[in-house]
C-alpha cells in the first residue's frame, strides 16, 4: 500500500470508529455495574422493573447504539460540551447553568432528561439515556477541544493500530488494561471505595472543573508523549479508573434519588 493510502486509511479509521463511541461498551458497563452496586433496595427495585434486572448496565450502550437510526436526530450532541483551553474556573463553571450555544449539548441534556423523569419516572428511553450519558459526562475527551473534535482529529498509533486522541479515552485505555467489565467494576470498589463519601460529597462544580483540568492535562502530556502506549497506561490509568468509580458513584447517587 503506497504512503499515502495508508494515510488516508489511518485517518478514516481513526476517525470514523470513535463517532459513535462514549466509553466504550466496556467503559458504560463498568459504570453502570458500580451504580448498580450501589443502589439502594427500592432504587434497584424499580430501575429493575423499567429496564429489566441489571438493565442499567445492560442497557448502557443503546444510546450510542441509537444513532445510527433516525428515532432521536438530535441526540448525537447530547454527548459531548466541548471546552476551549486556559478557561478560567468561572468560564468552566457557567456551561453547567448557561448551556453554550455550540460545542455539543451534554449539560443541556442531562438536566432536561432528569427533570423528565421527574415528572415520567417510567420513560423507558429517558432513563436508558440518563445511565449512558452520566458516564460521558466524566469522559474527558467529551469535554475536549472544539478545533479538534475532543480529540478525534489528533491521530496516531496505538499499539500498532490506527488511533486518535478521542478513542484513546473511550475505549483504548481500558482495553489495554484488559479486564471485563464485571471485574474491573469489582477491582475499582477495592481500590476506590475508601473515597465514596469523599465523592459523594463533592459539587458537580468541584466535579467539573476536575474533570476540565484533566483534559488539560490530557493535551499537555500528549505534546511530550514519546509514543509508547505502556507509558500512556501508567500515567493516566488511575487518572481514568477514578473517572469511572466516581461516574458509577454519582449515577447512582442520582438514580437513588428520582427512585429511592
Amino acid at each position: 500500500m503506497s504512503k499515502i493510502k495508508y494515510i488516508i486509511l489511518f485517518a478514516i479509521l481513526a476517525l470514523s470508529a470513535v463517532q459513535l463511541l462514549a466509553w466504550g461498551p466496556t467503559g458504560h458497563r463498568v459504570v453502570t455495574q458500580i451504580a448498580y452496586d450501589n443502589l439502594n433496595c427500592r432504587a434497584r427495585h424499580r430501575v429493575d422493573r423499567i429496564l429489566g434486572k441489571h438493565g442499567i448496565v445492560y442497557w448502557s450502550t443503546w444510546a450510542d447504539n441509537i444513532k445510527s437510526d433516525t428515532i432521536y436526530p438530535d441526540s448525537y450532541d447530547w454527548h459531548f460540551q466541548d471546552f476551549d483551553s486556559g478557561l478560567s474556573d468561572s468560564a468552566v463553571l457557567s456551561a453547567l447553568t448557561h448551556y453554550p450555544a455550540k460545542g455539543g449539548n451534554l449539560f443541556r441534556a442531562m438536566d432536561s432528561i432528569v427533570n423528565l423523569l421527574r415528572r415520567e419516572p417510567d420513560n423507558v428511553d429517558a432513563l436508558r439515556f440518563l445511565v449512558h450519558l452520566a458516564g460521558d459526562r466524566f469522559c474527558p475527551m467529551h469535554m475536549g477541544h472544539q478545533a479538534d473534535l475532543g480529540g478525534n482529529t489528533i491521530l496516531f498509533e496505538w499499539f500498532k493500530q490506527p488511533y486518535n486522541l478521542h478513542r484513546l479515552w473511550d475505549e483504548g485505555i481500558i482495553l489495554a488494561v484488559g479486564y471485563s467489565y464485571t471485574e474491573y467494576a469489582e477491582y475499582l470498589e477495592n481500590v476506590y471505595g475508601k473515597q465514596k463519601k469523599a465523592i459523594r460529597r463533592m459539587t458537580n462544580e468541584e466535579l467539573l472543573l476536575h474533570n476540565y483540568r484533566l483534559t488539560e492535562e490530557i493535551y499537555a502530556y500528549h505534546e511530550e508523549w514519546n509514543g509508547n502506549p505502556f507509558v500512556y497506561v501508567y500515567h493516566f490509568a488511575p487518572e481514568m479508573e477514578w473517572q469511572l468509580y466516581a461516574a458509577g458513584i454519582r449515577l447512582a447517587m442520582l438514580l437513588n434519588e428520582l427512585y429511592g
